[in-house]
């Protein structure tokens, strides 16, 4: 790496560690880190830091106490100071399109890892254009959407890739199932996604212009569809979420998915008429959310910085199931757990952290996917940690 990681002070500085999925998060960090874990809570509000702090040393964490520091998501001299000060930042604070940027720019600048739980397309794509030349001259991996969205499908197709033969064409189908509903981030972070569709459109164009792409290789997009699949008992549909984008630029960074790999993505309900009641929301939002007084009732219906009761939680889950065929071999896998909006995507990005500050891992740099930044040592940890990746069939 282009900066000395053992002069900084800290492993790990979580940012946005007194929201509701930041605090599940220090919760993680602070049951499941090392013991040797240099780590701070990073946040605008010292009280509320303070009262973090106070709960994780009741429930006598075996991690040391973390440090507080305070800095606002605006304050660039301060999020410069805490990149400097540590090896990975992992942040929560979003909508990540409105408050994001500044601290990644902070990472790439001082050579310091940086993950996400983003799932906005707009972000994800300027942020590569703004940083990822610079992250590749400091050393920087820059890993956004290590939450539900996008790690249990990135890792899934990878898994699911790993179990058919090397270097010939393959295509992989992912098709998702959960009973829980959007975390208020993802909702907030979706309202004000569509909202800015214009800048969306306009950041995917300018990436798809400048970022290389994959010498003698073809990676492509499934052609969407809906229909019935009578092996899943289901209606299937296609899932237009970050999910799909991110195996695809996976495929394209990582030469082991081969020479031609073809990605799809979809959701899977027991009805046709939910899927079209799905569709019918997803277009009355996208009407809605560009409409400032309408887009203002929408944020109301859900608050960001709520979740739901450790029961309810507790009674979520989500399954993926992944079919891949390549080489006249066939494979059927699932990557399933609990409550994805909250325990498991504060879980996975603590995970992520981890991995990235404590791992031997490749010396990628600049904007990369959880795939190409961790790859098998982050599939190992997420099985050790309750995780399920398994093989239902093959042939």
């Amino acid at each position: 790496m282009a900066t000395m990681w053992g002069e900084r002070e800290y492993d790990l500085v979580l940012f946005g560690a007194t929201g509701f999925t930041g605090g599940l998060t220090a919760d993680y960090l602070a049951a499941h880190g090392p013991a040797n874990l240099r780590w701070a809570l990073a946040g605008r509000n010292r009280a509320k830091l303070e009262a973090v702090a106070a709960r994780l040393a009741a429930a006598r964490s075996p991690v040391p106490p973390p440090a507080l520091l305070e800095a606002d998501a605006a304050d660039g001299p301060a999020l410069a100071r805490i990149a400097e000060s540590t090896r990975v930042v992992v942040t929560t604070v979003g909508p990540y399109a409105l408050y994001g940027a500044p601290l990644v720019a902070a990472c790439a600048a001082a050579g310091t890892d940086y993950v996400d739980l983003t799932g906005e397309p707009e972000f994800v794509d300027r942020m590569y254009l703004e940083n990822d030349a610079a992250a590749k001259a400091s050393g920087a991996r820059l890993v956004h959407c290590c939450g539900f969205d996008s790690v249990p499908h990135d890792l899934g197709a990878y898994f699911t890739l790993l179990q058919l033969p090397e270097g010939v064409p393959v295509r992989i189908d992912g098709y998702v199932r959960s009973n829980a509903s959007f975390s208020g981030g993802t909702y907030h972070s979706a309202i004000n996604g569509f909202a800015r569709g214009r800048q969306t459109f306009a950041a995917a164009r300018e990436r798809k212009a400048t970022e290389p792409r994959p010498v003698g290789r073809k990676v492509h997009s499934a052609k969407p569809r809906i229909r019935r699949d009578e092996a899943l008992g289901a209606w299937t549909a296609p899932l237009p979420t970050i999910d799909g984008p991110i195996v695809r630029r996976s495929a394209a960074l990582v030469d082991r998915y081969g020479p031609d790999f073809t990605y799809g993505h979809n959701v899977v309900a027991r009805r046709l008429a939910t899927i079209g009641g799905m569709a019918a929301g997803v277009g009355a939002v996208a009407v809605l959310a560009p409409i400032p007084p309408t887009r203002k009732l929408l944020l109301k219906a859900k608050s960001p910085g709520d979740g739901p009761s450790a029961a309810t939680r507790a009674g979520s889950w989500f399954k993926i199931r992944f079919v891949g065929e390549g080489g006249r071999k066939r494979v059927v896998t699932e990557v399933s757990g609990g409550d994805p909006g909250y325990s498991e995507t504060s879980k996975i990005l603590a995970e992520c952290g981890l991995c990235l500050a404590f791992d031997d891992l490749p010396e990628h740099a600049g904007q990369l996917t959880t795939v190409a930044s961790m790859g098998d040592m982050l599939l190992t940890r997420l099985q050790n940690a309750g995780i399920a990746f398994r093989v239902l069939e093959t042939a």
